[in-house]
C-alpha cells in the first residue's frame, strides 16, 4: 500500500485553512478575520469578526468608526473565546489559529483565557507591547506558512473537481 502521508498538509496548515474559511463569514468591510481554538488537535470553537448577534452588520450599513477603528465589530479571537464561555468549554491550555496577528486587546484576552500558543497567518499592525507580553508570558507564537504546493492541495476548486 502506497504511503500518501507526503500528500497531506500538516496540522498547522489544516487548522489555519479552517480559520481562513471561517474568515469568509466576516461581516466587516475593512478586514475579514477568522479564528479557531484547538485543544489536542480538535477544534473546540471558532469565530469571525462581526457585529453582536442580531445587530446590523458593517456590510449592511458600513463600519462604525471611532478613532479609525470599527467599534461595531467583535474580533474573531474574542468571538471564539466567547463561544467557549457560552458553551462551558475550557480554553486553558488550548491554542488559537487566527488569520491575522492579534491586536493588543485580543492578546491580553487570550492570555487571560489560558491560551498557550498563538498561530497566525499574516502580520497586521503587530502591537509591540502585545509581542512583549507574549514573550514575557512565554507564549509560543508561530506564523504559519504555505508553499505553492500546499496551496494547490487546498484549492477548493481542485478538491471539488476531484470527486467528478
Amino acid at each position: 500500500m502506497e504511503d500518501n502521508m507526503d500528500n497531506r498538509i500538516d496540522w498547522d496548515q489544516y487548522f489555519m485553512t479552517q480559520a481562513t474559511l471561517l474568515s469568509l463569514r466576516s461581516t466587516c468591510n475593512r478586514l475579514s478575520v477568522g479564528a479557531i481554538i484547538v485543544r489536542d488537535r480538535r477544534v473546540i470553537a471558532g469565530g469571525y469578526n462581526g457585529s453582536v448577534s442580531g445587530d446590523v452588520h458593517c456590510i449592511d450599513e458600513g463600519c462604525y468608526l471611532v478613532d479609525g477603528h470599527c467599534v461595531r465589530t467583535i474580533h474573531a479571537e474574542m468571538n471564539a473565546v466567547l463561544q467557549c464561555a457560552k458553551l462551558g468549554v475550557a480554553t486553558d491550555g488550548a491554542e488559537i489559529y487566527v488569520t491575522d496577528f492579534p491586536c493588543l486587546q485580543c492578546t491580553k484576552m487570550l492570555l487571560q483565557a489560558g491560551i498557550i500558543r498563538i498561530n497566525y497567518l499574516r502580520n497586521y499592525h503587530n502591537d509591540q507591547y502585545a509581542v512583549e507580553l507574549l514573550k514575557r508570558k512565554k507564549i509560543s507564537i508561530k506564523q504559519i506558512e504555505f508553499s505553492n504546493d500546499d496551496l494547490q492541495k487546498i484549492d477548493i476548486k481542485n478538491i471539488l473537481q476531484a470527486g467528478d
